[in-house]
């Protein structure tokens, strides 16, 4: 049976300085307007009532985008604002705001993979809106076609061994026959305690200081996708 590859998203096909300096600060501006347009919208007043509900009861719009964008400043993993960040984001793409980067690696590489029969799915804390907006838009084009998967934290925490449990029951493999990719030991660690097969990407963008020995805590290190071999 083929290996399936779960791949993460930051640090590991883009450069966390594309989700940092580009996705982030748009998101974050962007954010009065969208909600003083759109916060009447089922969905999105769904996710600022969870938000509001959480911080204590805000009853006011502004002080929810104030919590927001608090909350990207902090770079929280919260899926209430993973949600309402793809939705603005999915504005800025269309309008041609922004592309995705790859790094050159990436794309050869799934594109290979997915043509030998390897399934491949995506985790990222990011929501699944977000991730398919992404890997639509970027600048190698539409690549939504070669994924079978897309998970986000609504899953689970990306550092509990169950995400990565239900992850392979949704896929319907056995752990054993999946390689979770990521830039994150911790990650990693979840990943193997669930029996997944793991790969570390420490790519010198990213970290400059390379993760060797102990700091790969055991995980299989490389720099690139083409340095993998399945």
């Amino acid at each position: 049976m083929k290996t399936t590859i779960l791949t993460d998203i930051e640090g590991t096909t883009s450069s966390i300085s594309f989700v940092r300096d580009v996705l982030f600060p748009y998101a974050r501006a962007a954010l009065p307007d969208f909600v003083r347009e759109h916060g009447d919208d089922p969905n999105v007043r769904h996710w600022l009532d969870i938000v509001a509900v959480e911080s204590g009861g805000l009853c006011q719009d502004a002080m929810i985008v104030e919590t927001l964008q608090g909350w990207i400043d902090q770079d929280r993993k919260h899926t209430a604002l993973k949600a309402l960040q793809g939705l603005i984001w999915e504005a800025g793409y269309r309008d041609g705001d922004f592309t995705a980067p790859l790094y050159p690696d990436v794309v050869p590489a799934l594109r290979a993979w997915h043509d030998a029969g390897h399934p491949l799915a995506v985790y990222s804390s990011g929501s699944v809106p977000a991730q398919k907006l992404l890997f639509s838009h970027t600048d190698a084009g539409d690549l939504v076609p070669l994924f079978r998967g897309f998970f986000d934290t609504e899953i689970g925490h990306k550092r509990d061994a169950d995400s990565y449990r239900l992850i392979a029951d949704r896929l319907d493999r056995s752990p054993g026959d999946i390689l979770f990719l990521s830039d994150v030991v911790e990650e990693l660690d979840a990943a193997r305690d669930a029996g997944m097969r793991t790969v570390l990407l420490d790519r010198l963008e990213d970290y400059p200081q390379p993760r060797l020995d102990e700091a790969a805590n055991g995980h299989l290190r490389v720099e690139s996708f083409a340095d993998i071999v399945l």
